[in-house]
């Protein structure tokens, strides 16, 4: 689906507050309930919006530290991408994995508490995943922006 300006309208503020009403959501985009809930019921079938989430405080949850891990793989089969894939994805701390072009296969964003959490998980989840030839890891000092994709009308 292609959306419309309206339908940029209603993303965009979603993005700021999810938790808005139909009634807040319709008045900031010009609409009544009934066209504006269409509209946010045609983009959740379509796939667009794909969910609703609460976004926590990373330090105050009690993880404060991320890393950021670049990941070289011995193998590039199919089986064995899937086979890491499947394997990250029993790994709660790894927040995002990503495939990448460049000198390594993967890039991962991970929440930890501290280094030497950082050192148990290392020992005990990722190092124990095979087929991994070498990594490289880098705590964030300071995130600089998080944010939503670009929608507007």
């Amino acid at each position: 689906m292609k959306p419309d300006r309206l339908d940029l309208s209603i993303l965009a503020a979603l993005q700021r507050d999810a938790r808005a009403s139909l009634e807040q959501i319709s008045a900031l985009v010009g609409l009544t309930k009934s066209p504006c809930w269409t509209r946010i019921d045609r983009m959740q079938r379509a796939g667009l919006i794909e969910g609703y989430t609460v976004r926590l405080n990373a330090a105050l949850a009690g993880w404060p530290d991320t890393v950021i891990v670049q990941l070289t793989l011995d193998s590039h089969s199919d089986d064995a991408l899937a086979a890491f894939g499947e394997a990250l994805a029993e790994i709660p701390e790894v927040l995002e994995a990503y495939l990448v072009s460049g000198d390594y296969d993967y890039v991962l964003r991970i929440a930890v508490r501290d280094t030497r959490d950082y050192e148990r998980l290392l020992r005990e989840r990722l190092y124990k995943i095979p087929g991994i030839r070498h990594s490289k890891s880098s705590f964030v000092l300071k995130c600089l922006k998080q944010g939503h994709l670009p929608v507007s009308p």
